[in-house]
C-alpha cells in the first residue's frame, strides 16, 4: 500500500527541444576518429511552464550552478528516452563528460559503435525521429515565490515561480518524445514537485482545479534513476510493508485533503 508523505527522494525530468538542446554528432577531436553526442540536456535562467501556471501548474527555472555539486559528486549516465537498458555512456567510466557554462548543462559523450543501439541513435538523429534532450533528477534545493504574469486579454496576475537552485543529477537522455504531451504527464509532474515541496496550502490551491493531483502524491518504492520498466514482485512486496496503523492514518489524512479539495473546488462549506 502506497502511502500519502513528502516524496523528496522522487526523480523528476525536464526536456529540451532539439533546437535549443543544439545536439550534434561531430567528429572526434584531438585526432581521435570516433564520433562523439554533444547536446545541451539544460539551460538556466530559461523560464518554462509546468501544467498550467495560472491554475493548478507553476513557471520553472533552473538556476546557475544547479549541477556544481551533483557533478564533482555524481556518477551520471547517458541513456536514451530514460531506459537504463540504452546506457549510451557514464561518467565513472570516462566516457561521459558533463560540465556548467554560462548557458547550461553541455553533453559530450562517446558513442560506441560496437552497441548497436548507439547506431540506431545515430540514425535517429540524422533523420530527426529523436527530439530533444532530458535530464532525470532529484531536486535538493528549490524556491518557491510569485511572479506577475500578464494574461492575453491584458490583465496582469499572480503566479508561482519554482527556481531549482540544486539538484542531484542521475541520468541525461536523447528523447524521442517532447516532454508532456498529454496532460497526465503534466499532472504527474505537477504532483512530483509538490510532493517535494511538502506545502498542503499549496496543494489545497491546485487541487481545487484538479483534485486528480491528490491521487498522484503517492510515494514511489523506485530508487531514482531505476527502469521504468514493470514493477517486478518484490516491489509489490515492499509496497505491502507498510505497517497498518501508518498506512490507514495516511489513508485518512488523503481522504480529509481530497475532500476539502472537493469542497473548494465546489463552493461547499468545509467541515
Amino acid at each position: 500500500m502506497r502511502t500519502l508523505t513528502r516524496a523528496t527522494a522522487q526523480e523528476e525530468r525536464r526536456h529540451l527541444p532539439l533546437s535549443t538542446a543544439e545536439v550534434a554528432v561531430r567528429a572526434g577531436e584531438n585526432g581521435e576518429t570516433a564520433e562523439r553526442f554533444f547536446g545541451y540536456a539544460a539551460m538556466f535562467n530559461s523560464r518554462t511552464s509546468i501544467g498550467n501556471p495560472l491554475r493548478w501548474g507553476f513557471y520553472e527555472e533552473v538556476a546557475p550552478g544547479a549541477f556544481t555539486k551533483t557533478i564533482s559528486e555524481g556518477d551520471a549516465r547517458m541513456l536514451i528516452d530514460h531506459d537504463t537498458y540504452y546506457v549510451v555512456s557514464r561518467v565513472s567510466a570516462g566516457s561521459l563528460a558533463l560540465a556548467q557554462d554560462a548557458r547550461g548543462l553541455p553533453v559530450d559523450s562517446a558513442l560506441d559503435p560496437a552497441l548497436s543501439y548507439v547506431q540506431d541513435l545515430k540514425a535517429n538523429l540524422r533523420n530527426g525521429n529523436i527530439t530533444g534532450m532530458s535530464f532525470g533528477f532529484q531536486v535538493v534545493k528549490d524556491d518557491w515565490t510569485l511572479i506577475d504574469v500578464e494574461t492575453t486579454d491584458g490583465q496582469t496576475v499572480q503566479a508561482e515561480l519554482r527556481t531549482i537552485q540544486e539538484v542531484k543529477l542521475f541520468e541525461v537522455s536523447a528523447v524521442t518524445f517532447p516532454a508532456y504531451t498529454d496532460t497526465e504527464a503534466s499532472l504527474r509532474a505537477v504532483a512530483t514537485a509538490l510532493a517535494h515541496r511538502g506545502d498542503m496550502a499549496a496543494i489545497e490551491q491546485r487541487a481545487q482545479y484538479r483534485p486528480e493531483l491528490l491521487d498522484m502524491l503517492t510515494t514511489d518504492h523506485r530508487e531514482p534513476g531505476e527502469s521504468t520498466r514493470e514493477s517486478t514482485t518484490e516491489d509489490t512486496a515492499t509496497d505491502e510493508l507498510t505497517e497498518p496503523a501508518d498506512a490507514t492514518r495516511n489513508e485518512h489524512d488523503a481522504r480529509s485533503l481530497r475532500m476539502r479539495a472537493l469542497a473548494a473546488r465546489y463552493g461547499l462549506p468545509r467541515s
